[in-house]
């Protein structure tokens, strides 16, 4: 199960980042935008919709390609490259305009874009263990579950020790890079 590997590191890099939403989103637009709590909540909700709505185009996308290139490669490793670089995209103009809007408009596209890789991330065990894929699965989960565990104690740490809540962000977008560049390393059309 070693092709399992680049699976799970790449799920790691995605994690990362949706362990930061998820644990400090809404924190972030009630302290760094000095908003009330339930302006922060409001601006936080946008941005999770916007996660929802990538999560289901994602998975169509990812069958779509399928069906119309006949390629796993290209419907689930490459669809992972542009989602995590577009998650990247979206998210750097918020260390270089500070306006609540960009943030929100910027946050919520780095959120749907990260969430559009959910479909074929999943589709990936299946693809190259389909008679193991409950195992497979959870072996590519393992990586997720390391980044909630880490993500959310390493962003508080960091925003504690500089009082900047682009430090947090600026990581995510390394570990979305990172994440496109060893996607290329998987291989679902190679069966186990």
């Amino acid at each position: 199960m070693k092709r399992m590997a680049p699976v799970a590191v790449v799920y790691f890099c995605y994690g990362w980042t949706l362990w930061l939403f998820l644990s400090w989103i809404p924190q972030y637009f009630l302290h760094n935008y000095q908003m009330n709590l339930k302006n922060s909540a409001v601006f936080a909700s946008g941005v999770f919709f916007a996660g929802v709505v990538g999560d289901w185009l994602g998975g169509w996308l990812t069958d779509w390609l399928l069906h119309r290139t006949g390629n796993l490669t290209k419907s689930r490793s490459i669809m992972v490259v542009v989602c995590n670089l577009a998650t990247l995209a979206s998210l750097l103009p918020i260390l270089f305009v500070h306006d609540v809007t960009v943030a929100a408009v910027c946050l919520s596209l780095g959120f749907f874009f990260a969430e559009m890789t959910i479909g074929p991330m999943w589709a990936i065990p299946m693809d190259i263990a389909p008679k193991y894929s409950g195992t497979a699965s959870g072996m590519m989960n393992t990586g997720s579950a390391l980044a909630a565990i880490i993500s959310p104690v390493v962003g508080g740490w960091i925003i504690d020790r500089t009082g900047n809540w682009d430090y947090p962000f600026i990581g995510s977008m390394g570990l979305m890079l990172a994440g496109a560049l060893l996607a290329f390393t998987m291989k679902p059309q190679q069966k186990f």
